[in-house]
């Protein structure tokens, strides 16, 4: 996987494909391989650049001197990652793009049409929290030090043994979730953990919506149990003019539980104006 140095630390990314650049970025807790079957089919018209936040896959800050740990107590936050996608154009020389994020992924695509809005063609949120209050409860309980801790008793042996039951409730095929979730998970930190679900559940994007001007797409599932299905009305209430998709048969990974649906409503509204 190719990787570009930037000042908050290495990213790691994957692309495919020739023609406009896409950006694709993760949720909490993921990895570009999220992705995969979608750049497998949007890489036949776009360029598309699938991204893994500082923390998680295979990105990384530095962890040598004293200014590098300095650095490293802010680097999983929503404000790095919205800086580590704007470095990430800039090193690359993508100009603009539409960016596409699912969950944690969408509040920073949503935050860099709001801080970047020159680097910003379109922007697609899937499952994403516009505000943080909206996170299923126990998400927003792993924000806490103290329960944070807990999870990641015996090297984090902890998280691993309750996300590999508790993902069969995420997705319709709770057995590939179950394997992709143990994979990701393995290989994050305790930091990347809890800086980046605190910094989720503290963030309310609402009072910014207005500044949200390009297109914008919103994909909510009604069986989501990580973040409130109405925050649909919250991104339209906010941005007028978002169109939203409404799948009823799917819960957070629409992209698992209604695969067809998800990649034709994505490249439509890719290709559309």
């Amino acid at each position: 996987m190719p990787s570009v140095v930037t000042d908050p630390g290495i990213i790691h990314y994957e692309t495919y494909g020739r023609g406009r650049p896409v950006l694709l970025l993760h949720g909490w807790l993921g990895s570009w391989e999220l992705w995969r079957p979608t750049i497998e089919v949007l890489g036949r018209e776009f360029r598309t650049y699938a991204l893994d936040f500082f923390g998680f896959g295979e990105s990384g800050v530095p962890t040598g001197d004293t200014e590098a740990q300095s650095r490293r107590l802010d680097s999983f936050t929503v404000p790095t990652y919205v800086e580590m996608v704007y470095q990430f154009m800039e090193r690359l020389g993508i100009k603009k793009a539409p960016l596409i994020g699912h969950s944690m992924g969408g509040t920073v695509s949503l935050s860099m049409a709001i801080r970047h809005p020159e680097k910003v063609v379109k922007v697609c949120v899937i499952g994403s929290p516009i505000n943080g209050t909206s996170l299923n409860l126990l998400l927003k309980l792993s924000g806490n030090p103290t329960l944070a801790s807990v999870f990641w008793l015996f090297n984090g042996k902890a998280l691993l043994t309750f996300l590999r039951g508790y993902s069969y409730f995420m997705a319709r095929d709770g057995r590939a979730m179950s394997r992709m979730i143990h994979k990701d998970v393995s290989r994050i930190s305790m930091e990347s953990f809890f800086q980046s679900i605190n910094t989720l559940r503290n963030t309310d994007l609402r009072p910014e919506l207005q500044h949200v001007t390009v297109p914008t797409l919103g994909m909510y599932g009604k069986r989501d149990i990580i973040v409130r299905p109405s925050e649909h009305k919250t991104l339209k209430t906010g941005v007028a003019q978002a169109q939203i998709e409404w799948f009823p048969d799917a819960g957070h990974f629409i992209m698992m539980d209604s695969p067809e649906r998800f990649i034709t409503t994505l490249r439509t509204w890719l290709v559309s104006g």
